[in-house]
């Protein structure tokens, strides 16, 4: 594949994405694909490895917690070889009211047209503290008043 094809198919899987259409964005990658996401495992439970199937399950509970899905709008993109970097901003509002504003740097490994491979790299303290932390009890009585 070209360059210009592989950049191609990581904005549609960003844009299917956004459109919280992640069987769609999943369809994207190879049967055998992995991502990677940073962070200790014991203090941020969504660090690791996964297989295609798994990044799956997390994508459709992420989705599941949020009002309105999670734009993401992909802000640079190059290429060489077989590899996409891109740097993305994402935009989400919970159900329970905390609002998740992210940047990536997504490193993207392409195969025969498609992902094979992603190392996400992102700030994970925001993410544990949107995502993991404990709501307080103001956030829970805002959350409840809005229900």
């Amino acid at each position: 594949m070209t360059v210009e094809r592989n950049k191609a198919v990581a904005h549609q899987f960003f844009e299917r994405f956004t459109a919280s259409d992640i069987d769609g964005a999943l369809s994207a990658m190879t049967d055998d694909a992995t991502w990677w996401i940073p962070g200790d495992k014991a203090r941020t439970p969504t660090a690791g490895l996964y297989t295609k199937e798994k990044i799956g399950r997390l994508f459709h509970r992420m989705v599941a917690a949020l009002k309105t899905g999670l734009a993401m709008k992909v802000t640079s993109c190059i290429g060489e070889g077989n590899f996409v970097a891109l740097l993305v901003e994402s935009s989400g509002d919970l159900k329970n009211g905390r609002l998740y504003r992210q940047q990536y740097h997504m490193l993207m490994e392409m195969r025969d047209g498609k992902i094979a491979a992603v190392r996400e790299y992102l700030d994970t303290q925001h993410a544990y503290d949107i995502w993991i932390a404990p709501q307080s009890e103001a956030e829970i009585a805002l959350a409840e008043g809005a229900s």
